[in-house]
C-alpha cells in the first residue's frame, strides 16, 4: 500500500508540474522548431538572392562589354544596374554593379555622373580591393578633366597593396600632368618593377619610361 501511495504522489506531482509547466514547455518547443525552420527559410531566401544577384550580373557584365550600346540594351543595363543596387545593396554584386555605371557614364561622355557613382562606391563599400580600384578609377577620369592635383589626392587616400603597381602606373601620369618628370620617371619604374615582380604586366608603362628617356629596367 506504502509504495502505491507513493507512486500516486508521485503521478499527483507530476499533473501539478505539468499544469504549472506544461504551457511552457511546449511553447518552448514551438519557438525552437520555429527557429529551426526559420533559419533554413532564411538561408533559402539568401541563397536564392544571391543566384537573382549573380544573373543580374553576368546579364548586365554581358552588355557592358559590348563596345556600342543601342539605346534599349543601354537602357536595359542602366535597369539592371538599378536592380542589382537595390535589391542586393550591400554584397559584391552591387559594388561592381556601381564600377559598370561608373564606366558606362564615362563611355559616354558623362564624367560627372562617372565621378558621383565612384564617389558613393568609395564611401560606401567596405571592401577594400574595390574601394582601391574605384579611387584609380576615380583619379584617372579627375586627370582627364585637367584636376591632376585632386587626382594626386585622391590616389593618396588609399590602395591597397594588390594594386601598386596600377597605383604607381597613374601616379606616373598624374606627375607628367603636373610637369614633374623626374617623379613621374620614378613612378613608372616603381609600376614596372612591382608588375614584373607580381608577374602581372601593367602595359604601356615601358613605352611611357622610353617617352622619358629611360632605359629598359631587368630583374
Amino acid at each position: 500500500m506504502a509504495e502505491l501511495q507513493t507512486e500516486e504522489e508521485q503521478l499527483d506531482a507530476l499533473k501539478r508540474w505539468w499544469k504549472n509547466n506544461g504551457t511552457s514547455l511546449i511553447a518552448g518547443v514551438v519557438i525552437a522548431i520555429a527557429g529551426v525552420l526559420g533559419w533554413e527559410a532564411w538561408q533559402n531566401y539568401q541563397a536564392n538572392q544571391a543566384e537573382a544577384a549573380s544573373l543580374r550580373y553576368q546579364e548586365l557584365l554581358s552588355l557592358a562589354s559590348q563596345d556600342d550600346l543601342p539605346d534599349d540594351a543601354q537602357s536595359r543595363a542602366q535597369e539592371l544596374v538599378g536592380e542589382i543596387i537595390d535589391h542586393h545593396d550591400g554584397t559584391v554584386y552591387a559594388d561592381l554593379a556601381a564600377l559598370l555605371r561608373a564606366r558606362m557614364a564615362v563611355s559616354k561622355d558623362d564624367y560627372e555622373s562617372g565621378s558621383t557613382t565612384l564617389e558613393a562606391l568609395i564611401a560606401s563599400t567596405d571592401r577594400d580591393y574595390l574601394k582601391g580600384l574605384a579611387r584609380l578609377r576615380l583619379a584617372r577620369l579627375q586627370l582627364a578633366q585637367g584636376e591632376a592635383e585632386k587626382a594626386l589626392a585622391t590616389l593618396e587616400s588609399g590602395v591597397p597593396d594588390s594594386l601598386n603597381a596600377q597605383r604607381a602606373d597613374t601616379r606616373g601620369d598624374i606627375l607628367i600632368a603636373l610637369d614633374r618628370e623626374d617623379q613621374a620617371r620614378d613612378a613608372y619604374q616603381q609600376a614596372l618593377q612591382l608588375s614584373q615582380e607580381a608577374g602581372q604586366p601593367v602595359y604601356g608603362v615601358q613605352l611611357k619610361l622610353d617617352d622619358l628617356g629611360a632605359k629598359d629596367i631587368t630583374l
